[in-house]
């Protein structure tokens, strides 16, 4: 049997024009339940492979390579690299999509694209947070859009600033090595807080987030993602984190909140908040990862599918 998934892409709309967000899915295409995997800030959709290949007897698995990373195109004009574009393209690709189920697994930033989006459902239903900020292509079509289901992992509403500050300092770091192997060290370096791997799965981490060109390994994404970090003041960080918060209010879905137990971006506070605002969300710790865990090791697996398949 063949494990690996099919490669499709989806055009989307930004104010600087059209773009193309490349996406992995798994299972069969003609599944109406379908779960959405979106990764973190500098990872591709490939991060989701043993998770996804787990789930696609049961689900159509979705997982894009957000635009700017990966096999998506990278945008012209780099202060559209946020949260409130990101949303507006996965509405594009659920859209597409129209699924009768739809779970969305979203690690770091993919969480918070997912509750910008679940913020979107319920400015359309009229229940709580206005429409996004500006910055995005409108109108977006939300018609036929839903969320069943809605696993964070390792985020919510509020982000520590030490763990913005540690972010800030390697997305825009050009580094190159001369052997994939060297890459994988780097990556294993820099990413300590994932928890214990094989050397198998550093390499897996590894082998979709740099690429091989003019015989050096580049990092696999736009540098210019660093450019809204610069861009960012205080006023509009608390913007946004009140927009989040309103979002996570306004569930009504069941949310699972993934912990590492050793993150410096979700902290302990942040998730008692979380849990004791909405009545509808849950939480899970992983013990020995920090952020973020990457649902490679089986009993991480296990613990979304056990969700997931739950009634």
């Amino acid at each position: 049997m063949d494990h690996s998934p099919r490669l499709e892409a989806i055009s989307c709309v930004s104010p600087a024009g059209t773009h193309r967000m490349a996406y992995w899915e798994w299972g069969d295409p003609h599944n109406n339940d379908v779960v959405l995997c979106v990764h973190g800030l500098t990872r591709t959709g490939r991060d989701f492979d043993v998770l996804a290949q787990a789930l696609s007897q049961r689900y159509r698995v979705v997982c894009p390579d957000v635009v700017g990373r990966g096999l998506s195109d990278r945008l012209s004009q780099p202060l559209f690299y946020a949260v409130p574009q990101y949303t507006s393209d996965m509405v594009t690709l659920i859209g597409r999509l129209q699924p009768e189920r739809l779970s969305w697994v979203g690690t770091s930033m993919g969480g918070l694209i997912g509750l910008a989006y679940a913020g979107l459902l319920a400015a359309a239903a009229s229940q709580a947070p206005k429409p996004l900020p500006a910055r995005v292509a409108k109108p977006l079509p939300l018609t036929g859009m839903r969320l069943d289901r809605l696993v964070l992992n390792d985020v919510g509403p509020h982000i520590e600033p030490a763990s913005l500050a540690r972010i800030g300092q390697y997305v825009g770091e050009a580094v190159s090595f001369d052997s994939f192997e060297q890459a994988v060290q780097y990556v294993q370096q820099t990413t300590a807080s994932f928890g214990p791997h094989s050397p198998e799965q550093w390499a897996a981490l590894t082998r979709y987030t740099y690429i091989q060109q003019d015989g050096k390994w580049i990092k696999h994404y736009d540098l210019a993602l660093s450019e809204p970090f610069k861009a960012m003041t205080p006023e509009a960080a608390a913007q946004g984190e009140a927009y989040l918060w309103s979002a996570f209010d306004s569930l009504r879905c069941p949310t699972l909140i993934v912990r590492g137990n050793d993150s410096d971006l979700l902290s302990e506070h942040t998730l008692s908040q979380m849990l004791s605002r909405n009545k509808n969300a849950q939480a899970v710790r992983m013990i020995g990862v920090g952020h973020a865990p990457t649902f490679m090791a089986a009993d991480q697996v296990r613990c979304i599918e056990d969700f997931l398949n739950s009634p």
